[in-house]
């Protein structure tokens, strides 16, 4: 379902005019590292202020900083607030006004919490956690911080990391748990992060919560009292089961005030409370089927903070729905909402179940918050820009950042369109379909199709940096939204299960169908690629396929088997497919490797080193036989990566190689 917006037709216009001016050029790799994000909007407690991250990456220095900025939210010039040169980010303002925290590591140091006074001033270091400090909420008083800290190390601790201090020879891994890896973490030991209360006055720091699993998600309670959580106590490592827990914020007793207060099998999350301290609303998955905790929308639901049944808000919705937020009156409860290729900002009656959309359209709503009139303020992308602050006045958006408008300025950018295709089956899939700033009306163009990661995620209307980059070097970009994509209910999420690359490899190709049939695609020059389920998405397409010139999979899986105990997914398997050695042929079935021998299409394997979440493995099994089979091949792996190629440098070969790739097979050399 469709909600068009005055607003979106007024951005598209004006980017059309932008396109037809002779000072401006294509889109480059190297323009990808001059935009800048824009994320986690905080409004200052009087409503005059809102805080802000900008990131930026400098290929120079081989680095990505954040920095917190402040903007009038009447409108205005904004104002930076932390120095160049180190990064900050999470801005809270404390509830007074005067101070505004956030989270920084400096002089080499642990990340701790900070503050800015808000009238000028250098920052000052507020905690001193040795161990650091992965997260922070001040008190409704303003008289203590809730902190998220992870249980110290030996090293923490000043113990040796080496177990030979001449050679430095690093002590084992020891390993005890079920989950025992994780892709950036590593070999997983039993320290856990809990909930610590800080005192302002004495800068004394006392542990709340405690045990043999983590908490996360802390959010206090309108008269400071007790703190609401999210945790998984029941199997930590054999489920992703999590349910809110409450604690009374002054207890000393080793968390002996600790209660739950949901016992939904599936995931709970997200508690906030209403203001009046009497109801928490959070996101459910209410579902006790294993298999929701991977393709189900989450739903809204609120239930009494003294303990009692739940309510759901939003049962007929099938949407996923997320960062539930009181009205001031609460009466409503205001969440994100994850809708056919778009992010909603949804209002929902805590009554009558009613749903309004204060924010619709042709747009991806990130983070929000409410000022203290009530009135929304959100980070908003749509197909021609990056994501920038808006308030969602009565009358419309409001637009108050424009950090990246001088280089947008600057450039052609692809024009989007919405197409829809209908699937061999018959079922409707919805993609976008970006063609060239310099497209010609009636000519064909050699066309790439590009597939999202997940499987349970989805391509938006959103600025896609990437697909923008492909179609400024002379492509047609399709970008479709497969069965396994989460924005089109459970029943097109849960399509796949058990059965990757079966229909949703059919539903990529029906999206190319149809722009070949809309006159934009060359049928005799297509290229496919993507990255994680993208990459295995690929896989399977050119399995299948002979009709593409070239393929691009990065970070992708061929031979499941052999991730079981290698990736970080093993209960996820054991979910969808069985135990290995109890149901050998799921597993088979659905590895792309036994198809290896009728892959036609040259292609590009690509992935960081250290990836622990779609492992390297994969890839050069893959790149293995498809070269034994003398077939057109390469491998790319870059040094000490993990599953998001994060350095730099890394960022642009990797883009680059897209491109000589692209360029060699789909183009033909051109």
């Amino acid at each position: 379902m469709r909600f068009p917006g005055l607003f979106f037709l007024t951005i598209v216009c004006a980017a059309s005019v932008r396109a037809q001016s002779p000072e401006t050029r294509h889109l480059t790799v190297d323009d990808l590292f001059r935009l800048e994000g824009v994320s986690d909007p905080q409004v200052s407690p009087e409503g005059d202020w809102v805080a802000y991250v900008v990131s930026t990456t400098s290929l120079a220095d081989e680095k990505s900083l954040s920095r917190i900025w402040m903007v009038p939210l009447a409108g205005g010039d904004p104002i930076p607030m932390t120095a160049l040169g180190s990064s900050a980010s999470s801005p809270r303002w404390s509830p007074d006004g005067k101070w505004l925290g956030f989270l920084a590591s400096r002089n080499e140091g642990k990340t701790q919490v900070w503050t800015l006074n808000r009238l000028g001033g250098e920052a000052v270091q507020l905690t001193d956690v040795k161990q650091g400090v992965g997260g922070f909420e001040w008190s409704p008083d303003g008289e203590h911080l809730a902190l998220l800290v992870r249980d110290p190390s030996p090293e923490d601790q000043g113990d040796s990391t080496w177990i030979g201090s001449a050679n430095k020879t690093p002590r084992p891994w020891v390993v005890d748990r079920l989950q025992f890896k994780r892709d950036y973490a590593g070999y997983l030991d039993r320290l856990r992060t809990h909930i610590y209360i800080f005192d302002l006055a004495t800068k004394a720091t006392r542990q709340l919560t405690f045990g043999d699993f983590d908490d996360r998600n802390p959010v206090w309670s309108p008269d400071g009292r007790r703190i609401a959580f999210e945790s998984n106590r029941d199997d930590v490592d054999g489920s992703y089961n999590t349910d809110i827990w409450i604690v009374a914020s002054g207890d000393t007793t080793n968390g002996s005030t600790t209660r739950r207060l949901t016992s939904n099998e599936a995931q709970d999350g997200s508690p906030a409370w209403s203001p009046d301290g009497r109801w928490i609303a959070y996101t459910t998955q209410p579902s006790t089927a294993p298999v929701a905790l991977i393709y189900d929308p989450t739903q809204l639901a609120i239930i009494p903070a003294e303990g009692g049944a739940p309510r759901f808000l939003t049962p007929s919705l099938d949407r996923d729905v997320s960062s539930p937020t009181w009205t001031l009156d609460g009466s409503g409860v205001y969440v994100r909402i994850t809708d056919s290729g778009d992010n909603h900002l949804g209002l929902v009656d805590v009554v009558t179940g009613t749903l309004t959309r204060p924010v619709s359209g042709s747009r991806s709503l990130g983070a929000f918050v409410l000022a203290p009139n009530g009135t929304p303020v959100a980070t908003v992308s749509e197909p021609t820009f990056p994501s920038e602050v808006f308030v969602a006045e009565a009358g419309g958006l409001r637009q108050l950042t424009h950090t990246n408008k001088t280089l947008l300025d600057s450039l052609q950018l692809a024009a989007v369109r919405d197409i829809q295709a209908r699937s061999a089956d018959g079922v409707e899939i919805e993609a976008f379909l970006y063609t060239p700033p310099d497209y010609e009306p009636g000519r064909r163009y050699p066309t790439l199709l590009r597939i999202h990661g997940g499987p349970v995620s989805q391509y938006t209307h959103s600025f896609n940096s990437e697909a923008q980059l492909l179609s400024a070097h002379g492509y047609v970009v399709v970008t479709a939204n497969p069965r396994g994509s989460n924005g089109y209910g459970k029943a097109f999420s849960r399509a796949i299960m058990a059965d990757w690359g079966n229909k949703d490899t059919k539903d990529v190709i029906a999206a190319v169908d149809e722009a070949i049939r809309l006159g934009y695609a060359d049928p005799d020059r297509l290229g496919v690629g993507g990255w994680s389920y993208g990459g295995i998405l690929t896989n399977y397409v050119i399995t299948q396929s002979t009709r593409f010139k070239g393929a691009v999979s990065g970070a992708s899986e061929v031979l499941y088997t052999s991730n079981y105990g290698h990736d970080h997914y093993q209960y996820l398997w054991e979910i969808e497919l069985g135990l290995p050695w109890e149901n050998q042929r799921a597993w088979d079935r659905i590895s792309p490797f036994w198809s290896v021998e009728k892959i036609t299409t040259p292609t590009l394997f690509m992935g960081g080193e250290k990836d622990w979440n779609v492992p390297i493995l994969n890839s050069e099994q893959m790149y293995q036989a498809m070269k034994r089979l003398g077939k057109t091949t390469q491998l790319v792996v870059y040094p000490g990566e993990h599953h998001g190629i994060r350095k730099p440098s890394y960022q642009k070969d990797r883009y680059q190689r897209y491109l000589d790739w692209y360029d060699r097979y789909v183009k033909g050399g051109q």
